[in-house]
């Protein structure tokens, strides 16, 4: 991790290493937080510009709902401190963390400590890497299962959650390849380790639906925006793992993925083995929206 500045926390600007907290800070123990992942874009015409800000931030503040937990700053202030942590670090592009978690105090599964916020950026590149973004990646199925939809709240994006997505990411890469896509509970595909996933069969594109075993992604919610303003028909409907097998092109969407291809699931060949042409058009028109090349979709865009 490329270092910045400072960091947001609890309402101020602190020198990046003072953003500290004590050893006995209850989600460290337990887990009881939640985040969002959120990218900042260099503009083609100058500035900088954060996408989907409102939408991420909602949907952060809908997670600590679930929860229980109470945000002790409204909603525009921890927007603007996400575009303080962009200006005030000098940062062109970036990706930024804002976390809601319970500090210390008392511990214990009933604890009713402090909620604490925070918000850093820093620079960061293609999550997959570039060559991924370029020629598609390859994945496996993993053993690990997705959580059942009463098990965890699928809506919120919780701290917790991600030790399925640990597990499954680290046996992936263990076993040589860069991603892990795990099934529900029923078998039916969910998702990747931290982004969610599309095929393309005949030139209809289809996706797990949103009640699924599944964290709704923005990116995700945005392509399907994309395909159908493109006339591209979009299911949403569960899909078994070997339809994956048989698609002819296989996508992930995810802040930090944005657009990846897969050209192989489980050392089968997806398509000819490269970005099929939905996915490169998907590909295109994200990237020149989130760069303001594209002024249909200049809502989706904050600028810092």
């Amino acid at each position: 991790m490329q270092k910045a500045n400072l960091i947001w926390l609890d309402g101020k600007m602190v020198p990046w290493d003072q953003a500290q907290v004590h050893v006995l800070t209850h989600t460290l123990h337990y887990g009881l937080g939640v985040f969002e992942g959120i990218r900042c874009y260099e503009l083609t015409a100058g500035g900088s510009a954060i996408f989907r800000l409102r939408t991420h931030i909602e949907r952060l503040y809908d997670s600590a709902r679930i929860l229980l937990l109470d945000v002790p700053f409204p909603m525009a202030e921890v927007m603007q401190a996400c575009k303080d942590a962009i200006s005030k670090n000098g940062l062109k592009h970036g990706y930024i963390r804002p976390i809601i978690f319970m500090g210390d105090g008392e511990m214990g599964l009933h604890a009713k400590n402090q909620t604490r916020v925070s918000v850093a950026a820093w620079p960061w590149g293609t999550y997959l890497g570039d060559e991924g973004v370029k020629k598609g990646i390859r994945t496996k199925i993993s053993s690990f299962t997705r959580h059942h939809v009463n098990a965890t709240m699928n809506k919120a994006k919780t701290c917790a959650t991600y030790v399925n997505s640990i597990l499954a990411k680290r046996e992936a890469v263990m076993a040589g390849y860069e991603e892990a896509i795990l099934l529900d509970t029923e078998g039916y595909v969910a998702e990747a380790t931290g982004e969610n996933i599309f095929i393309v069969k005949q030139g209809t594109v289809k996706t797990t639906p949103a009640g699924a075993s599944i964290l709704d992604g923005i990116t995700a919610a945005s392509v399907r925006t994309l395909l159908k303003d493109l006339s591209i028909e979009v299911i949403s409907e569960k899909f078994t793992r070997d339809e994956l097998y048989l698609a002819d092109e296989v996508f992930l969407t995810g802040t930090a993925a944005e657009i990846t291809p897969i050209r192989e699931v489980d050392d089968r060949m997806i398509g000819p083995g490269k970005p099929g042409p939905v996915t490169q058009q998907i590909q295109q028109l994200f990237f020149e929206i989130v760069r303001g090349q594209n002024k249909k979709y200049a809502a989706w865009l904050d600028q810092v």
